[in-house]
Formats: structure tokens, sequence, C-alpha cells
């Protein structure tokens, strides 16, 4: 874990009788999009604040690069892009100020403002105040990936965007992959996270309960469907397929709901001979992940499938 961008041992942190988070232990390998996926109030938040040295650990540690988060923080910061969840800018700026004053923290170097600023379609010349949301939240991106820093830390990258530009975000994301960059993604859906990260760590009141590597979390994690049929018919015609599972059959029969995992061909191939109305196939959510890992009953964390190795490096 010496050697890895981003390492976290035992690390916990309360607040007083408060949770924080519990006992994390996990590393993110170099060149790796880490996904850090969780509920609102899980524990991200706290967790990214303690690897930006915002927080002193109760016990454990963090590092990145090997250096200590908290007792080495100016000079960890030097090697990382951050963006916060809650952004609070400078309302009197213009988007030109802001960016300068937040590079004169590291000499004025910022080698990649001018062409984040094209790709995100921002114009700087407008004071912060006169902003939308969703250009603040581009404004914020640029200021973290401007520095063209080896690590970059997002919490909620997208909140804010447009559907367009969160397109655009996840595009700019691999870029900075395939550049070369370790990116510790922090978020609550589980359909963004999932089309960039190479791994996910699930966190849930304030411990990890699953570390995967995404393909593998994309089989077993169920998704649901709605199908509305023009007549009724038996529901058990569903009951024989792979990853399939009748959740409800409504009283007039013309409604059925279904829990769906990994590749659906059979599923479809069925429903394409059978009197369809209309389907709707929701995201994968994250209650139906957590509780492949939780048991609300039990506090132990279960580090699941394919992950293990790869998070005790």
């Amino acid at each position: 874990m010496e050697d890895a961008p981003i390492a976290v041992t035992h690390l916990t942190r309360a607040y007083g009788k408060r949770r924080g988070v519990i006992d994390l232990d996990f590393s993110v390998r170099s060149g790796e999009i880490f996904g850090f996926l969780g509920p609102n109030g899980a524990g991200k938040t706290t967790t990214i604040r303690l690897l930006m040295g915002m927080l002193r650990p109760g016990a454990g540690e963090a590092r990145i690069f090997g250096m200590d988060c908290w007792s080495q923080a100016p000079e960890v910061k030097t090697k990382v892009g951050f963006l916060p969840g809650e952004i609070h800018l400078y309302e009197r700026m213009t988007g030109t100020e802001f960016l300068d004053f937040f590079a004169s923290f590291r000499a004025g170097h910022a080698p990649r403002r001018a062409e984040l600023s094209e790709r995100f379609e921002l114009d700087l010349d407008a004071r912060i105040r006169h902003l939308s949301k969703g250009n603040r939240q581009k404004l914020a991106i640029i200021q973290a990936l401007m520095y063209d820093a080896p690590v970059l830390i997002l919490d909620e990258p997208s909140s804010g965007l447009d559907p367009l530009m969160q397109v655009e975000l996840i595009e700019a994301l691999r870029d900075e992959q395939k550049r070369g960059k370790t990116l510790f993604l922090s978020s609550h859906m589980l359909n963004e996270v999932e089309r960039v990260a190479h791994r996910i760590a699930i966190i849930r009141e304030g411990r990890i309960v699953a570390i995967e590597d995404v393909d593998r979390l994309r089989e077993t994690r169920e998704r649901r469907m709605e199908v509305l049929l023009q007549r009724p018919v038996d529901a058990a015609v569903f009951d024989s397929l792979p990853g399939v599972r009748v959740l409800t059959t409504h009283a007039d029969g013309l409604h059925v709901d279904l829990a769906v995992s990994g590749n659906p061909r059979e599923l479809l191939g069925t429903l394409s001979t059978l009197p369809i109305e209309d389907l709707v196939y929701g995201p994968p959510d994250l209650e139906s992940v957590f509780l492949r890992y939780y048991n609300s009953d039990e506090a132990a964390v279960a580090v699941g499938g394919t992950g293990e190795s790869g998070a005790r490096e």
C-alpha cells in the first residue's frame, strides 16, 4: 500500500458521540478511477476531508504518495486537484479572477485552464454572482483539473450539470485517466460511477461494506423492470429466465414488476413474444446493491468479490 497514490489504513473519525467513519481500509492504484459510493450521510465527505487534511483522524491513517494527509497536508495538496461537494465561490469575482486566485497558491501554475474552459463552454469574464448553478459547477471542475495534478479527488462532480454536460464530464474523466491520473470519485449515483470507474467501494453508515470490480458489480446488481401488457399473461413465463425475479403481479394481470440482474438478453427475447404495451427499465438503485452486502442487524463489514485483493495490496 505504501506505493499506492491513495492508501487508507484503519481510518476512523467520530464527531463526539456521532458516527463519522469507522476502520476504513482501501487503496487506489495508479491510473485507476476509484468510485466511492454511498447515500447521503454515509461518510463520503468525511472520508474526503480526511484525505485532504481538513480533519484529523481519530485512529488509523490516510496517505497520498506515501505522505500523511494530516501531518503533511501542505505537501499532499500540491499533488491533488480537489473538487468539494459543496462549493462556495467568491460572488464578486469573475471566473478569470477566481481561477487566478486559486492558481496563485501554486505559483500561478494552471497549464490547462484555457483548454478546460473551452471544453466546458464557460465564459470566464462573467461575475460568479451571475452564473447559474451548472456554470458554477463547471468553474469548480475547471479549478480542480487545471493544475494537471496526478491525483484528482472529486466529490459529486456532476451536481448541477445538465445532461449534455454530464456526458462531457464523463468523457473528461476518462481522458484524465488516459493521461495517467488517479481519480477518487465520490457519488451517490451508481449509474454515473459505474460508467467510468474500474473499482467501486460502497460505504454505508460509516463503514465500507464492499469493494468490487465494476464488471463484477454489473453482473450481480439488480435493476427494476415494469412490464405493461395489452392482455394478461401467466407471470410464470418469467420464472425460468436466468437473472429474473418476479416481484409483483398486479391484480389486473396487465402489470408485472421484475428484478433483473446480469445480461437481459433472454428476457428481451421472451418479451418480444408477448403482447407488450410498454416497458420501464430503470437504472440500478443503491439499495438493491447494498442488500447484497449489508445486513442492517449486524455491524460486520463484508469486503466482497474480486475487489478485496486490490483493496489490500
